[in-house]
């Protein structure tokens, strides 16, 4: 499995070594022991999700605040998304910065998202399968949404018209957002 750091000190991006043959294929998708290596510190996740999501879907940018935040790691199953995490710790030097990537059932790339970001994607590909552990439980009176098309984030999702809930619609602004983290 190769790890590396995004530009974003605390993001990781993982990627399993696959093994294909006449039958099938097989590739470790989680290992806690390299993944707490990796980033660092001990994590205990306590629920996994999932979503199903059409093409031009895009879901968030979402988050938790504290005491209920929530660390991600996510991955593609079926499908594809362009995933994004924006940094909203405030004494880091890359708040208010994201980072993309491509999460695919081809590239099997899995995305650490710790505490202190938003998190959202756009599915580029019909019936894309999501998964994500998370290591804190969901928390609706500590849910928080920061709208998609923030102007100040700036982020390219490359699509000028995606679907979106009425909840996200009615995300915060980020440079109205006083952050906790």
């Amino acid at each position: 499995m190769e790890i590396y750091e995004a530009q974003i000190k605390g993001l990781f991006v993982f990627q399993p070594k696959k093994f294909e043959d006449s039958r099938g294929y097989f590739f470790e998708s989680f290992n806690h022991a390299k993944f707490i290596e990796a980033i660092d510190r001990k994590v205990d996740f306590v629920q996994d999700n999932e979503s199903v999501s059409k093409k031009n879907v895009l879901r968030g940018l979402h988050f938790q605040t504290p005491p209920n935040a929530q660390g991600k790691l996510v991955r593609v199953v079926c499908g594809a998304v362009f995933d994004v995490a924006v940094d909203l710790r405030k004494d880091s030097p890359t708040y208010g910065q994201w980072h993309g990537e491509i999460l695919s059932e081809e590239n099997n790339k899995v995305f650490w998202i710790p505490e202190g970001f938003a998190h959202g994607f756009l599915s580029l590909e019909e019936n894309t399968k999501f998964l994500y552990k998370c290591t804190n439980y969901y928390s609706p009176e500590s849910e928080q949404t920061i709208v998609w098309n923030d102007t100040t984030l700036a982020i390219n999702w490359n699509i000028s018209g995606p679907i979106i809930s009425e909840k996200d619609k009615k995300g915060i602004i980020f440079d109205t957002y006083n952050s906790p983290f």
